[in-house]
């Protein structure tokens, strides 16, 4: 009962959001008057359109919007897993929820400057497909890879006295970072990569209108982008819990590796190369289709 609230819950806030601009339409004419009497506040979108934005300041946004990706996404699964925590036994629906929300609120911070890539492969698989320049790739990885570092030891730091009291090495662990239900390696990259691949295509084609002067994430709106997450969290996160981003697996990996976790275990390198490869591979083969139907059009 606890999990289909969640879901009406988000349905609900997200109708209002999606409504926003009618209601705003309908309120135009008192605003008019309004405008006339009041000064009007800088609009942020134009500030950031005449100022050309440095590759430092997207670099900023990229690592703030990752770590913030990072803080509420792991930030779930701690809530969720964790002993004596007030939502322990939430449920997947909750994770994936609060997965797709908290990719949101990354978009948010980092849309207007940087086009929110918060994902290694999803920058890889934009200058692969030629609408994002190969020498800003490896800057925004830098960025993006310390986001998710600190994300991580910021839930460390939020969790340590639930850390503390749980037992289990394993749950520990998975507050940081993804593991297979099932350990097949072959078909965990074939997972990831089938994950990322529908990640970076519809990323791809609906950044098509041109919503943003960047591409990436916020090239298709914040609530879009939530749902998106959801839904591949839903349909295909049950085998490998859906990394589907290098620096969401890798960077707070680096953090359990590097916090001071009580009788933590081990960091499950072996399986870490996973969701390192199999996004970069998913977000390649998403790029390549994506000019192969492009050019068919």
């Amino acid at each position: 009962m606890r999990q289909f609230t969640f879901i009406i819950l988000f349905m609900f806030v997200s109708s209002l959001l999606l409504a926003s601009p009618l209601l705003a339409a309908d309120s135009s004419s008192i605003q008019a008057q309004v405008s006339q009497q009041a000064p009007v506040a800088p609009d942020i979108d134009k500030v950031v359109e005449k100022k050309e934005v440095s590759l430092f300041v997207k670099c900023v946004f990229e690592a703030v919007g990752t770590f913030i990706l990072i803080l509420l996404g792991c930030g779930v699964v701690a809530c969720v897993l964790l002993e004596k925590s007030k939502g322990a036994g939430g449920g997947w629906i909750t994770i994936t929820l609060a997965w797709g929300l908290a990719v949101m609120c990354g978009v948010l911070v980092a849309g207007p400057y940087s086009g929110a890539h918060l994902n290694p492969a999803l920058s890889v698989g934009l200058a692969v497909a030629g609408k994002f320049p190969w020498a800003f790739v490896v800057p925004y990885i830098i960025a993006q890879m310390i986001g998710g570092i600190l994300g991580g030891v910021a839930v460390y730091v939020f969790y340590k006295d639930h850390f503390d009291v749980t037992e289990d090495k394993g749950i520990k662990l998975g507050v940081f970072c993804t593991s297979p239900a099932i350990r097949n390696y072959r078909r965990n990259l074939v997972c990831e990569v089938l994950g990322t691949f529908v990640l970076v295509l519809v990323i791809l084609f609906m950044s098509e209108s041109g919503n943003t002067p960047e591409v990436g994430l916020g090239s298709i709106g914040a609530i879009p982008v939530a749902f998106l997450i959801v839904v591949i969290g839903m349909s295909l996160g049950g085998t490998t819990g859906y990394a589907i981003n290098p620096a969401r697996d890798l960077g707070p990996r680096i953090a359990h590796a590097i916090c001071p976790i009580k009788d933590k275990g081990s960091n499950d390198w072996e399986y870490s190369w996973v969701p390192i490869i199999g996004p970069m591979l998913g977000a390649i083969t998403a790029a390549i289709v994506y000019w192969i139907i492009i050019g068919i059009m």
